[in-house]
């Protein structure tokens, strides 16, 4: 049963109106009738209750309000839920104002492949303190660039998401994937995924 404050609704054209040309870009083979739109509370680090949005793939609007609503109940602290548009889509700068969001049509960074975001099955939560960390050509990418203090995952600091933690486990229960700890060479502390097959 969905708690108060928490609700689903398909892509109207209002909704449809924020996000067309910007997370929903012309290129983006996923049909409307796919996508859905969330409505979520969260807590932020000092306890307060804040309204959140999120769009994401039909496929995971029933685990995604599910998993909100246990993190919430919880007092889990996740500091923004707002739709990427209001970044214009910009993946850079939601993730340095610590925004968590879904849906986004673009690619992986420095591949050509279209991200898990691209498809609303991908989830990133507080990305500011759990940042993307890769090499590539021998530079270090740290994405956000003010990630780069949290980058030390031995360190305690707020909205740091562990394997161990609530929001984790919730995600992995669901059938998620963590970017933390799924491959060798690069490290997405922020994001879960739903994979390919393959992956």
């Amino acid at each position: 049963m969905t708690l108060e404050g928490f609700s689903v609704s398909e892509i109207d054209d209002k909704i449809f109106s924020r996000i067309a040309g910007r997370s929903y870009k012309a290129a983006c083979p996923l049909p409307l009738s796919e996508l859905r739109y969330l409505e979520v509370l969260h807590k932020n680090l000092v306890g307060e209750t804040l309204r959140g949005e999120m769009i994401c793939h039909v496929r995971i609007t029933g685990d995604v309000l599910d998993i909100f609503e246990r993190l919430f109940a919880a007092g889990y602290p996740i500091e923004k839920v707002r739709l990427i548009d209001e970044y214009d889509a910009d993946d850079e700068l939601s993730m340095q104002d610590n925004n968590s969001s879904c849906f986004n049509f673009r690619t992986v960074s420095f591949t050509n492949r279209i991200s898990r975001h691209g498809y609303g099955l991908a989830v990133d939560i507080n990305p500011r303190y759990n940042p993307y960390i890769k090499t590539v050509d021998g530079q270090k990418i740290i994405a956000p660039v003010n990630g780069a203090d949290y980058e030390d995952r031995s360190k305690d600091f707020p909205y740091k998401i562990t394997a161990e933690d609530l929001c984790c486990r919730l995600f992995k229960e669901r059938g998620f994937l963590w970017g933390g700890d799924c491959w060798d060479d690069e490290k997405d502390y922020q994001h879960f995924f739903i994979p390919e097959e393959g992956d």
